[in-house]
């Protein structure tokens, strides 16, 4: 697609967009009404072609004519305004295509010359700015029809927050690199992929846009959020960085975010307790049955399900007592006194879970810097997205609920596993979607024997988890255990080492080309093996 941009002095919004081409769009030319405009060196710097149409004292229309004659020349689809300081005709507008502008403000309000002053006289908490057809908002003689200005049917628009000590020039610099700087390009990307439907009345006039794939959904074209600050953090990971916890409000899942610190006299959760906290608490959620995990570093230093709260935290805790020394510990029942006891058997930092006996409160107190945390709401997934902020961005994708069943294992090996090797690997594959990749775990009945967490290479996890299972754990080995690893083995060489520590089942992806070497490795050492069909990386 073809530009002409026609501006009066800087043209950031039209320099941004041919820096982003977005949609594959570029400027045929630059026009200015103003031979001093800084736009034009601008441009010129961008090898983009210039031409200069100054006033000459002719009357609007006959200005516009001029205009025209001068981008005549060019091969053009639309036309993108940028502060240019003269409201077209239809003189104009009906010879040219079609024609955006960008207005600072979130119109119908605000409209005119000076919005950004408007929006902070009328005290609004949100302006922002519009993109916008141009329309005629002219009468015959080519007067202005100051309530027609800034009338057009709106292509998009992005809103941008006033604050209290806002004046007009930290709110336009705003208005400008959060909200033009956004909304321009993607109105001239929409263009581009032939997304746009202009509706016209009977007179030829536009009166509505509509843009193809704009929808909502967990996905949407145009992802806008608001989160208000919840707490000022002392810290962000390290203590030269500064932070703070910001909390969306609308959510129905159990959260530390919205947890109820319930020891109000200790020290407030730093940046590295919430991320560990919100990591130990979605890992419970996957079990139905009493649960534990104790976490470090966002991973689990071990994790079980039992009959009663204080089992599974015993077989948690004594699959790395030594990593689970200052860590967090998530329960996804109500903390009962027997629990509560062994939690503060040694250093932990917090222990988050929706509910406390009155005996469990006075238990856990006694240690000063433990941090207690009550959850409320769903400890089911009802928050169907996660979200990682990059630098300029963000990835945002659907959760992980994958839940295996034993009818969905697929058997590859000559073996076949066990009722209670089956019933292991689906804890472990449940667990295992929660350690960071590349993640290999030991595991016998529902409680993790070992754990290789975040190496490079699958065979290094795999020996990370048999020693941390022979040197580490507490009364239990991987000899009989089950591994899960969190994508397919790409060597037979991870097989060979889980068979050294002791391993007699497996469960995997699958999806390797040298499955077939990887199946027959295990033949060879007697193990059972199941594909799940499907991976669990966890790579944040």
């Amino acid at each position: 697609m073809k530009l002409a941009g026609m501006a009066s002095n800087r043209g950031r919004n039209l320099m941004n967009v041919a820096d982003r081409a977005p949609g594959g769009a570029e400027f045929a030319v630059v026009l200015t009404n103003d031979a001093d405009a800084p736009v034009l060196e601008k441009a010129e710097k961008r090898d983009i072609p210039t031409e200069v149409v100054e006033r000459e004292g002719d009357d609007r229309r006959a200005h516009e004519r001029r205009v025209l004659d001068a981008l005549d020349g060019y091969d053009l689809d639309l036309v993108c305004l940028d502060g240019y300081m003269r409201v077209l005709s239809d003189t104009f507008l009906d010879a040219a295509p079609t024609t955006l502008n960008v207005h600072p403000s979130l119109l119908p309000s605000f409209p005119g010359m000076d919005a950004w002053g408007d929006a902070l006289d009328a005290g609004v908490a949100v302006s922002g700015c519009t993109v916008h057809l141009v329309t005629d908002a002219t009468d015959e003689n080519g007067e202005v029809l100051e309530d027609e200005v800034d009338g057009g049917p709106v292509v998009t628009q992005e809103p941008v927050p006033v604050y209290e000590d806002d004046d007009a020039d930290a709110l336009k610099d705003r208005v400008l690199y959060q909200g033009e700087f956004q909304a321009y390009p993607r109105a001239v990307k929409w263009f581009a992929q032939d997304r746009v439907t202009v509706e016209t009345d009977a007179d030829g006039e536009p009166t509505a846009v509509t843009v193809e794939g704009d929808t909502g959904g967990d996905l949407p074209e145009r992802r806008l959020a608001s989160h208000d600050r919840a707490a000022d953090l002392r810290y962000g990971e390290n203590p030269h960085q500064d932070a703070a916890l910001y909390a969306d409000y609308t959510t129905e899942e159990a959260s530390v975010v919205h947890a109820d610190q319930r020891n109000e006299g200790a020290k407030a959760l730093s940046y590295n307790n919430y991320n560990d906290a919100d990591a130990a608490l979605n890992l419970v959620k996957e079990f139905d049955e009493p649960a534990a995990a104790v976490i470090k570093h966002t991973n689990p230093a071990g994790c079980a399900t039992a009959d009663t709260l204080a089992e599974a935290y015993a077989d948690a805790l004594s699959t790395d007592p030594m990593s689970a020394f200052g860590g967090i510990v998530a329960l996804n029942r109500e903390c009962d006194a027997a629990t509560a006891e062994q939690v503060v058997d040694s250093f932990k930092e917090v222990v988050v879970a929706p509910g406390y006996t009155d005996d469990a409160l006075a238990t856990l107190f006694e240690k000063e810097n433990l941090r207690v945390l009550e959850v409320e709401g769903e400890m089911e997934v009802t928050e169907p997205m996660t979200e990682k902020p990059l630098v300029g961005g963000r990835l945002v994708q659907e959760r992980d609920t994958q839940q295996v069943t034993p009818e969905g294992l697929e058997v590859v090996t000559d073996r076949e596993p066990t009722d209670e090797q089956v019933e292991s690997m689906i804890f472990a594959w449940q667990t295992i979607k929660h350690v960071k990749s590349n993640a290999i775990l030991f595991a016998k009945g529902t409680e993790t024997v070992g754990v290789g967490m975040g190496q490079v290479s699958r065979v290094d996890a795999v020996r990370l988890a048999a020693m941390k299972a022979e040197e580490h754990a507490e009364g239990k080995s991987a000899d009989g255990a089950v591994m899960a690893s969190d994508a397919f083995f790409p060597f037979p060489d991870g097989i060979e080492h889980a068979a050294e520590a002791g391993i007699e089942a497996v469960i995997q992806p699958g999806g390797s080309q040298n499955d077939d070497r990887v199946i027959e490795a295990a033949d060879e050492h007697d193990m059972a093996m199941v594909f799940t069909g499907s991976r669990a990386f966890r790579h944040d």
